[in-house]
């Protein structure tokens, strides 16, 4: 009952701020992807208003995806440079350690795929914030880092233009 009130909220405030209702899907991008925030902002509600905004004509994919695509990269790069900034410290964060079971297999995936791993959390839900920060503490390089970030931004933005089209099919 509750998850339906907040999707009528949602909806009826996109319809009615039609004009405003756009910068909300960057915002979301960056909010899902970005470190501590994306461990309690989930991408389901990134593809409720996308997916809204795109079948009631609001917005097109030319419009939607560009600033998905840039809502998560910068999201993944705060990530990337918070991570680097703390360190080690990282670890010590309370909401990391609230949430030690999604850090420790994010770090498994790193250990195990390294620079794929940057790739691969791209599209891991539950992992999808940490890695960053992850990958930034482990002390990968910058460059690297955001060459393999875009190119998994970029899937990750068509995976879910794919997505709308099969939602807007449905629908």
């Amino acid at each position: 009952m509750k998850e339906r009130n907040i999707e009528s909220f949602i909806l009826d405030w996109l319809d009615s701020n039609r004009d405003y209702a756009i910068a909300i899907v960057p915002l979301l991008a960056f909010a899902e992807s970005c470190v501590g925030i994306g461990l309690v902002i989930s991408g389901a509600l990134l593809l409720l208003v996308a997916s809204t905004l795109y079948s009631n004509g609001i917005a097109g994919l030319e419009v939607l995806l560009p600033l998905a695509f840039f809502g998560a990269l910068i999201g993944d790069h705060a990530g990337y440079y918070f991570g680097r900034s703390l360190g080690a410290r990282f670890h010590q964060i309370g909401l990391i350690k609230k949430y030690q079971a999604n850090v420790a297999k994010a770090e498994g995936l790193i250990r195990r795929y390294g620079s794929a791993a940057i790739f691969i959390g791209r599209f891991i839900p539950a992992i999808r914030s940490i890695i960053p920060a992850l990958v930034g503490a482990s002390g990968i390089k910058r460059l690297r880092y955001s060459l393999v970030d875009t190119l998994a931004c970029l899937c990750w933005v068509m995976a879910f233009a794919a997505i709308l089209m099969g939602i807007n099919e449905i629908l």
